[in-house]
Parts: C-alpha cells; sequence; structure tokens
C-alpha cells in the first residue's frame, strides 16, 4: 500500500479575472480523478494553483489603481472559494508569488545558465499579451495571434533564451518510446509535426514587464511564464526549497491535466527543460478539450463566460459537476447550453438515478418493513443485471485508467438503466400481490438495493454530495461504502426512505426564467460600458502636477526613482487626444511608448533625434481605453506663463544614462 502514489495536476489558472466553467471542468474532472485513486488506497498527492506574474496582471492591476500583488490576492480568494464550493478536494494550492516557489525559480533558472542551456540575446518578433507569447510572422493565423485570435504588436527587447532546439531529437524520440505520454493519442502527431518544423528556442525573459521573478544574476530581467510558471509542478513538492519535502516521493507527476491550448508548452518546453535539469519526466500528459459556448472557447477576455457559483446555486454542486464530467467527449471538445444541462439534470439525475433509488427504497418499505435479504427465489431475468453490477467496477477502473471519465460514467448509468428496466420486467407491484410471490419479490428487491449499493461507492468519486446520501437511504455505513466492498456479499440490506436525490425541472419555465436572467445581464454589461465610456470620453486630461511641497523623503527612497537619458526616436501626434504627443523613445537597451502631455508646446518633428530626460522605472499606464500603454514618463518643468520646459542632452550623452 505504502508504494501506490498517485500525483496529479491542473494547470495552475491566470487570475486576471474570476474563473469561468471551463476551468471548474478541468478541475472537478482532476478532482473525480483523485478521489477514485484515493478510494483505491493510493497515497495521493493533487495539486492545482494561480500563475500570477505578466504583463496582463500588471495592466489589470494598474488600471484598477492597486499593486499586482493586492490585484491576484483579491482574485486568488475567489479562486478557493470557488473550488470550497465544487466540492474540490486538492491537497495543494500554489501561488507562483509564493516566496518558496520565487526561491525555487530562481534557482532552477541559474542552474539552466550555468550549464548553458540560457543564453542571452535580442527578441524580435510579434507578441500577444493575452497569451504571453511570442510568434514569428509565419506562425500568425491571419495576422493575429493564433491561439487566442487577438491582436499581437511588434516588440523588440534583450532577453534571455532557453535552448529548447537542442531538445528537438530527445523529444521525438521520448515520444516513440513512450507512446502514451500524450494523451489522448491523436494530439502526438501535432506536436511532432510542430517539432519537425523547426524547433526554436524559447524567450525565457523580459526587460519590458516588472512584475515577476527577477533573474538573480541579471535583476533587469523578469523571469518568463514559462520557467516560473511550468516549474510549479517541482517547486510545489519541495524542489530547490525547504517548505515542502515529498518531491522524492510524488515526482514524477502521473497525470498533468491540460486544456488543449497550453499542451505543447506541456509537451514540449518543460520535458525539454526536465530534461536539461537532468530530472524525470511526466508519465503523462493530458489534453482535454474545450467546454464551448455559442460555438466558441469561453474566455474572460471575451466575456462569453458562465459563472459555476451561480449554476451550483441554483442547481446544487453534484448536478453542475456531473454535467462538466458526462458532456466533454473524451479528448474532444463538449457544448454548454442552458438545455443540455437542464436535460442532464432530467434525464440522467432525476429519472434515471433519483428515481430508481425512490422506487427500490419506496417498494422495501412498503413490502418488507425497509428490510430485503439475500435469501429469496432467483430467475433467469436476474443474471442480466447481476452480471452488469459485477463487471461494473473493472469497466469503470479501465475508463479511469484511460482518463475516460464520462465513459466511467456512461458505465455506471448503464446498470442505473438497466435496474430501471429490471423493475419494469419484474413488476414488483404484482408480485406483492400473492404472498406465494414473496420469496421471488424479496430477491427482485434485494438485486435493486445490491446495484444501487454498487453504484453509490462509485459515485462517490463524482458525486460526493449524492453518494453519501445515498447511502443513508440505503442504510450502508462504514466499510460499506469503501471500495473493498464492491466485491463482498452484503446480507441483507435495511432502507430509509429520504428526500428526492434531484427534483425534476420544469424545463420551460425554467428557460424562461434563464432567458430574462441573460437579457437582465447583457443590458447591465451594457448600461456599464456605456457609463464607462461616457465618463472617459468626458474625463479632462491630467491635471498640472502639484507645485506645492511633498513630504521629506530620505535618500534610499529617492534612489529608487530611475531617472535616464531616452532618445526619441519617433512622435507623433494623436487623433485620440489633442493633448498628448505618442513618443517612441530609446532608452539604450529596448524602444519604449510614452504618452505625453506636451503637443501644446511641441511639434513631433522639433523632437525627433532629441535625448531628453525620462522616469524609466515608472509602472506601465494603459491609457485611451487601454489601445496604449505609456511605459514612463518625460521629465519637463512648469514655466512662468503657463508652458512647458524640457532640457535636452547633447549627442555626446549616450542613451541610457543615468541621471543623478
Amino acid at each position: 500500500m505504502d508504494n501506490k502514489k498517485f500525483y496529479i495536476t491542473t494547470p495552475i489558472y491566470y487570475p486576471s479575472d474570476k474563473l469561468h466553467i471551463g476551468h471548474s471542468y478541468t478541475t472537478v474532472a482532476c478532482d473525480a480523478l483523485a478521489r477514485y485513486k484515493r478510494a483505491q488506497g493510493y497515497d495521493v498527492m493533487f495539486l492545482t494553483g494561480t500563475d500570477e506574474h505578466g504583463q496582463k496582471i500588471q495592466d489589470k492591476a494598474a488600471a484598477k489603481g492597486v499593486t499586482p500583488k493586492q490585484y491576484v490576492d483579491e482574485i486568488v480568494a475567489t479562486v478557493k472559494d470557488l473550488w470550497k464550493t465544487m466540492d474540490v478536494s486538492y491537497d495543494r494550492f500554489i501561488r507562483t508569488t509564493d516566496d518558496y516557489h520565487v526561491k525555487s525559480v530562481q534557482k532552477i533558472f541559474t542552474a539552466l545558465h550555468d550549464k548553458g542551456d540560457i543564453y542571452k540575446s535580442t527578441y524580435k518578433g510579434m507578441y500577444c499579451k493575452p497569451c504571453e507569447s511570442f510568434w514569428t510572422e509565419a506562425q500568425l493565423k491571419d495576422g493575429c495571434c493564433p491561439d487566442c485570435g487577438g491582436p499581437v504588436y511588434e516588440a523588440e527587447e534583450e532577453a534571455y533564451f532557453f535552448k529548447t532546439s537542442k531538445y528537438a531529437d530527445r523529444l521525438l524520440q521520448w515520444y516513440e518510446d513512450h507512446p502514451d505520454f500524450i494523451q489522448p493519442a491523436t494530439r502526438k502527431n501535432e506536436m511532432i509535426a510542430f517539432i519537425k518544423q523547426g524547433l526554436q528556442d524559447t524567450c525565457v525573459s523580459r526587460t519590458s514587464v516588472s512584475w515577476g521573478i527577477q533573474v538573480p544574476f541579471d535583476p533587469k530581467h523578469t523571469i518568463y511564464v514559462w520557467i516560473d510558471a511550468l516549474s510549479n509542478y517541482i517547486t510545489a513538492l519541495g524542489y530547490g526549497n525547504d517548505t515542502y519535502h515529498d518531491y522524492d516521493k510524488y515526482w514524477p507527476a502521473d497525470v498533468h491535466m491540460v486544456g488543449k491550448e497550453i499542451l505543447r508548452f506541456h509537451t514540449i518546453i518543460w520535458p525539454a527543460m526536465l530534461m536539461a535539469l537532468d530530472l524525470p519526466l511526466p508519465k503523462k500528459v493530458f489534453g482535454h478539450g474545450w467546454l464551448l459556448l455559442g460555438g466558441g472557447k469561453m474566455s474572460k477576455s471575451k466575456g462569453n463566460v458562465i459563472d459555476p457559483v451561480k449554476l451550483c446555486d441554483r442547481y446544487g454542486v453534484d448536478a453542475v459537476r456531473y454535467f462538466l464530467l458526462r458532456e466533454v467527449p473524451f479528448g474532444n471538445d463538449g457544448s454548454f447550453t442552458n438545455e443540455a444541462l437542464i436535460n442532464r439534470i432530467n434525464t440522467d439525475l432525476a429519472n434515471d438515478l433519483g428515481n430508481l433509488l425512490s422506487r427500490t427504497v419506496a417498494m422495501c418499505e412498503k413490502y418488507f418493513g425497509g428490510t430485503v435479504t439475500a435469501e429469496g427465489l432467483t430467475e433467469e431475468l436476474d443474471t442480466q443485471l447481476n452480471d452488469l453490477v459485477a463487471a461494473l467496477p473493472a469497466k469503470v477502473d479501465a475508463a479511469m485508467e484511460a482518463l475516460d471519465v464520462p465513459q466511467a460514467l456512461i458505465a455506471i448509468f448503464e446498470v442505473v438503466q438497466r435496474a430501471n428496466k429490471y423493475i419494469d420486467e419484474t413488476a414488483p407491484w404484482v408480485l406483492a400481490k400473492n404472498e406465494a410471490d414473496k420469496p421471488r419479490l424479496n430477491t427482485v428487491l434485494y438485486n435493486l438495493c445490491r446495484a444501487l449499493h454498487s453504484v453509490t461507492i462509485l459515485l462517490e468519486c463524482y458525486l460526493p454530495n449524492t453518494a453519501p446520501k445515498m447511502a443513508a437511504q440505503l442504510g450502508l455505513t462504514g466499510d460499506e461504502v469503501k471500495f473493498d466492498a464492491l466485491t463482498s456479499h452484503k446480507e441483507s440490506y435495511t432502507v430509509h426512505k429520504g428526500e428526492a436525490l434531484f427534483p425534476r425541472i420544469d424545463v420551460k419555465a425554467e428557460i424562461a426564467y434563464l432567458e430574462a436572467e441573460d437579457a437582465k445581464r447583457k443590458a447591465e454589461a451594457e448600461a456599464k460600458a456605456a457609463a464607462a465610456a461616457k465618463a472617459e470620453a468626458t474625463q479632462s486630461e491630467p491635471a498640472a502636477e502639484i507645485t506645492d511641497h511633498e513630504a521629506e523623503i530620505d535618500f534610499d527612497t529617492f534612489c529608487k526613482v530611475e531617472l535616464r537619458v531616452a532618445e526619441i526616436r519617433a512622435c507623433e501626434a494623436m487623433k485620440e487626444s489633442k493633448k498628448l504627443l505618442h513618443l517612441t523613445v530609446f532608452d539604450g537597451e529596448r524602444e519604449r511608448c510614452i504618452l505625453s502631455g506636451i503637443a501644446k508646446w511641441f511639434k513631433p518633428e522639433d523632437l525627433i533625434g532629441k535625448k531628453v530626460g525620462i522616469v524609466a522605472n515608472l509602472a506601465p499606464r494603459p491609457m485611451m481605453k487601454g489601445k496604449y500603454v505609456s511605459e514612463g514618463m518625460i521629465v519637463a518643468a512648469d514655466t512662468e506663463d503657463g508652458g512647458c520646459a524640457i532640457a535636452f542632452y547633447p549627442d555626446s550623452v549616450k542613451a541610457g544614462s543615468r541621471i543623478h
């Protein structure tokens, strides 16, 4: 028993906003697998968490007027509340802002650099901010990001790169030697083709993003998402830190469960990193399909998301869990509609499962005072049901080993449906009319209880609230609800009728209610957007800087302001604002955008080629409805006549020189 370990992970979610029903699908699927393995007697480690660094978080926090850490703290609290609501039994929750993770990532980055697998160069290419991914022109789809379909912009900056290309042949050999590494197997060919088209080295640092983990030996660089986020699977076990001490116990992971859109990073970049570190690779990476809404992927940036908390409040946690686990086909996409959810609740849960339990318990109480025994009169008709029940554990186990959770539920509900048919075939109400048929009636009801017993034990992994209610009505306690009882023989059942498991929903009335709520939600969103647009349209330009004295600061505080000389390489007036100029400046390392309210006093042609002072470490500020991000401030002074003066530096002063 001590050697039976099972380590399963979700991806760590990006807390740029509250999570939606698509995230819940991944996590609930992992929860079902973790619960199943625990029930089998495995020592399980179930890891989930949040990936909290990057440009998008930095921009969101700035727009809200809070620090990035304050912003993610608020979102992470909602994530943990969601998993609590959905009865997700994770064992450990990692945040990439956790101190131990930060230290481990810096050690990993340094080790890869010292080995020669990370080197410094310059990156120039197209960048997608939502995906935090660089792309070549050839990889773009219709000029947009091939993953999310969103806009990209040209970026050039100094960066560190990981030698992913060095491991191309080893990765291909690994796929060949471990045919089950990528699941479902159909996705393996996609990864092979991606590698064979020419594997590029991976950008693993940024200088334009400050919200993240610093490169320890080059602090102006921030460690980019891949090394930061992907390393969580081992840092959460204590690799490179003293917070946890179970890396040797659980690694390598048995399953990384990820969405198909990030399968490439988990089957190419992550294994290559592990190879470079001389660490074992995970046993399996499963790229599941998407839960689609209206034919498209749910996306926080698109706003087309479903709030799982509201669904749980209205229909119950287990109803939502069942829908998620049953509706998305193995490895493919599923679709969320209100009608599909209600149909699953009414058909599978209310009509089939709930009705079977209710009828069985009611008949046991009515005809035998609640107790039925294994003794009675058997007939050939019993064989089909009993054989199906006997074969059920093996069917469920095969499906779960293949990570095919929907198929496991299909197998369970085949027994439920066969048991309902068995009631119709045996007609217990007819047998009850004749005293001579009582032994036969006892056997029929006992067989139904036995079928429900097996169903109850297995359903706990998927419906953790419903299974105990079923056990209570069937009179099951202690070891009787453990997996070992699937192969044992209970001599009798004493039942206790309870409330209906899943009340049937009036479909017409419910759809009308949901449509009204959806219309209300859309109207509120449109009103909010209109109000925000109106406020921004009427908002005056930033006021002149306050000339009153500020509170004294010490020298160390002053030194935190980074003033540098920058060369203005491009400058243009903005159609969106008469007061702002759009400047492209070179700060000695890279070009950056600065929006400055100096258009009244300076013409673009008078500034191009000039060298000015800038505040270089000012947090990026989204402006003009997020269309632009200003990455600094021009150092200027007020004049007595209400004008503006800028100090220009001679050509002999290099761009990037520190201003003291």
